[in-house]
């Protein structure tokens, strides 16, 4: 027999402050149950299957899960693979086989605008009466909203495509961020005497507006100041991939091979060709100052 969980259900892009309402009370059930909290997210997005251009996400599926267990002390995150069969799946045979037979929900929350099943035929009053008579319990969250509008991945997604961190931060609840490993790039923020990481953006992971950005970059937990470049270098030739950049000033430790999470908080400047690599560099001390100032005015 499965282990019984509490399970909150959605695809959770950014986990924002409406899917935060979803996880708390996720947490506060499953306490009152004793049992362990846990979310259920998925690998893609049901676009990458419906045709069409896919959905940019805000984060990766190991992003969510990191932030869900972080930021609201999920003890589980369940990334299912979201292929043809779970596509197709009927809504009914979702709820009974998939969350209560495999996952062992005892309780499940969701959204208040929560589809589900084969041609979204599933949602929340059928999912509650569904719940009352499998003896499952259940909770349908009602939309979350700041100043008036919906809290939605969507909107945020058009916040960050736009540079704008500040108010897509106010709609998360926390900074919109990034999670990468450091590879080697061409070693010019060294010669520059600004050391960078380099960072390659997830596949399918929304990239920011094409800029420099103040930053905090989390390493082995621990947060600095960071100066941060996203997109594809112009001063310089490369490949014409996007990469994110960050600069962290104050820190001289060797980043090769590390995970780095770099949390976006102000855009600075958009990218743009310099006239040669000493104009570059005075850009980026400018900018260097310019994020001292915003940490030195929190």
């Amino acid at each position: 027999m499965e282990q019984k969980r509490v399970i909150a259900i959605g695809f959770f892009d950014g986990v924002h402050l409406g899917h935060g309402a979803l996880l708390r009370r996720a947490r506060q059930v499953a306490d009152g149950l004793g049992l362990p909290a846990a979310a259920l997210t998925f690998d893609r997005h049901p676009s990458a299957l419906l045709g069409g251009a896919p959905v940019q996400l805000l984060t990766s599926a190991a992003e969510r899960a990191g932030l869900m267990r972080r930021l609201y002390g999920m003890d589980q995150v369940h990334i299912a693979r979201f292929d043809r069969a779970m596509l197709e799946m009927p809504w009914q045979a979702y709820v009974t086989d998939y969350l209560c037979g495999r996952l062992g929900a005892a309780h499940i929350i969701c959204g208040h605008d929560h589809r589900f099943g084969w041609r979204g035929e599933g949602n929340p009053d059928r999912l509650r009466a569904l719940c009352g008579r499998l003896g499952v319990g259940c909770d349908v969250v009602e939309r979350v909203t700041v100043h008036g509008e919906t809290v939605s991945s969507t909107a945020i997604r058009g916040l960050v495509a736009e540079g704008q961190m500040e108010e897509a931060a106010a709609l998360l609840g926390h900074p919109h961020c990034l999670t990468g490993t450091v590879v080697h790039g061409r070693q010019l923020g060294r010669q520059l005497g600004t050391p960078t990481a380099n960072l390659l953006l997830p596949e399918g992971v929304l990239a920011p507006a094409f800029g420099v950005y103040a930053t905090a970059v989390v390493v082995d937990g621990r947060r600095h100041p960071a100066v941060t470049n996203v997109g594809v270098r112009p001063t310089v030739e490369g490949d014409g991939r996007v990469t994110v950049e960050p600069w962290i000033l104050d820190f001289s430790e060797d980043l090769y091979g590390r995970e780095l999470r770099v949390e976006f908080l102000r855009f600075l400047r958009p990218e743009r060709k310099f006239p040669d690599l000493e104009a570059l560099r005075a850009a980026i001390l400018e900018n260097a100052a310019q994020t001292r100032a915003y940490f030195d005015a929190r």
